[in-house]
């Protein structure tokens, strides 16, 4: 390493010292420049000098704490690869750090999300070639990755579930707190499989991944949820991927995407894996907000966990034609404890901006502070609007249970109850209750939601 690394030496943690000396062996050159990307899971951007020239790297880490124990790394190697020979623009492979865990991969010019395009003739002009890129995976013989252990489908059933069964084993070992919107969602989907689905492709499944150069896609990213399965099912991870990364009129590029494969994707079959698919956040994260550990970015979290959870409501409506009502959020009202979180924000703030004058380039120690920020924040409001918020919930479900429950976890557990009974009758106001439930927790974190502030599930038709 050089002598600018070797000076921050005692910043960097001894398992990076140990990595970035696995990536000079057996790459061969030294790291010149080591940049720790600012985000939830460890993640580097590398410069490596070899033979007279620099070669940019990414060092892509595994999830740690919030790993969803459904896919490992190496899966996501073996899947990149197989495209890049297949001439899919995906980052090339240089190897694989055994410890720290993690892939060392080409770092591909371009920027991610199309919210930063330079304006809507290059938003839509990425859009469609994207969609073509989609379209030319979804051409390449799924044996191809059969021989690196993605296991195909092979009914209807199988088909339209996906790889559901294996988010919810994960799901249910780590389950800590009944969450009767999950379950709700869960049989609705069991009950609502289409049963005339045959054909089988590579799923990006997470699809809408991509970073993007004057007009055209330069590289795929973020393939950890690789799978074979419904082609539809991407169209339906992009609606997903939307509402957290805008991706512009998804009704147009599903249509440019039916003009290169030569056939219309039934709509209804987009829906159903629009909610199949979002549901999979909150079988991820639930136990995770149910049990933070020290390091999760909790609001970060907590907001994947409500969006993804209301958006399968959202689409289930529209489907049933329900009306959807808003919610009334109260004002402020202060309590003992507010001095104390009012406190909270002030203290985390000065250490924040000491922090940043004391090392103004350390973006991911101002990530750690920013996290912090957001979650004294976020109690702040749940201490002033969560009482009245919680209130009317407990109002609202005893229409449901015939009786009003103490608090949320006799409700919640009341209400899984009622889901697990399938009673026709009760889908219609149980979507209802759900939505409106969704949206008083959003309330407690409206402000502090970002990209995720407001987002709803497009309409394609």
């Amino acid at each position: 390493m050089t002598k600018a690394i070797l000076d921050a030496a005692e910043s960097i943690p001894e398992e990076w010292k140990r990595c970035f000396g696995w990536i000079e062996n057996e790459l061969g050159g030294r790291i010149v420049r080591a940049e720790r990307q600012p985000r939830w899971r460890p993640a580097w951007f590398l410069d490596l000098e070899r033979g007279g020239e620099t070669v940019p790297l990414y060092f892509r880490g595994d999830r740690r704490e919030a790993d969803h124990g459904v896919y490992a790394l190496e899966h996501e190697m073996s899947v990149l690869q197989v495209l890049e020979e297949n001439d899919i623009p995906v980052p090339h492979i240089h190897g694989f750090c055994p410890d720290p865990r993690g892939i060392v991969m080409e770092r591909c010019p371009g920027r991610a999300n199309l919210e930063t395009a330079t304006d809507d003739d290059e938003r839509e002009a990425v859009l469609a070639d994207y969609m073509a890129v989609l379209a030319k995976m979804h051409a390449i013989d799924p044996a191809k990755f059969e021989k690196v252990g993605l296991e195909r489908p092979s009914s209807p059933q199988s088909i339209g579930l996906g790889d559901l069964d294996v988010w919810e084993r994960g799901y249910r070992k780590h389950k800590r707190r009944p969450e009767p919107l999950i379950e709700f969602v869960l049989g609705w989907v069991r009950r609502n499989v289409p049963h005339d689905r045959e054909e089988v492709s590579f799923l990006c499944a997470d699809a809408g991944q991509f970073l993007f150069d004057a007009g055209r896609v330069t590289a795929v990213l973020d393939l950890e949820l690789a799978c074979l399965g419904d082609p539809a099912a991407d169209l339906a991870g992009m609606r997903c991927r939307d509402l957290s990364e805008p991706l512009g009129n998804l009704a147009r590029g599903i249509r440019h995407y039916e003009s290169i494969v030569g056939k219309p994707v039934d709509r209804s079959v987009i829906d159903f894996h629009t909610v199949r698919f979002a549901i999979v956040t909150p079988l991820a994260v639930a136990h995770l907000v149910a049990n933070p550990p020290p390091s999760l970015d909790f609001v970060q979290y907590l907001a994947w966990y409500l969006v993804y959870g209301r958006a399968p409501i959202d689409v289930i409506a529209r489907d049933m034609q329900i009306e959807l009502l808003p919610v009334e959020v109260p004002g402020a009202d202060p309590t003992r404890h507010s001095p104390g979180h009012d406190a909270l924000e002030a203290m985390l703030e000065g250490h924040a901006q000491a922090a940043a004058d004391e090392n103004p380039d350390d973006e991911f120690a101002a990530y750690r502070f920013d996290a912090a920020q957001r979650l004294a924040a976020y109690l702040r409001r749940a201490d002033r609007l969560g009482p009245a918020l919680e209130a009317d919930d407990l109002d609202d479900v005893s229409e449901l249970l015939g009786h009003r429950p103490r608090n949320f976890e006799e409700a919640d557990a009341a209400l899984e109850d009622l889901v697990h009974e399938e009673d026709p009758d009760l889908e219609e106001p149980l979507v209802g209750y759900f939505h409106r439930r969704a949206l008083r927790q959003e309330a407690l974190i409206d402000p502090l939601m970002r990209e995720l502030r407001g987002a709803t599930v497009q309409s394609i038709d």
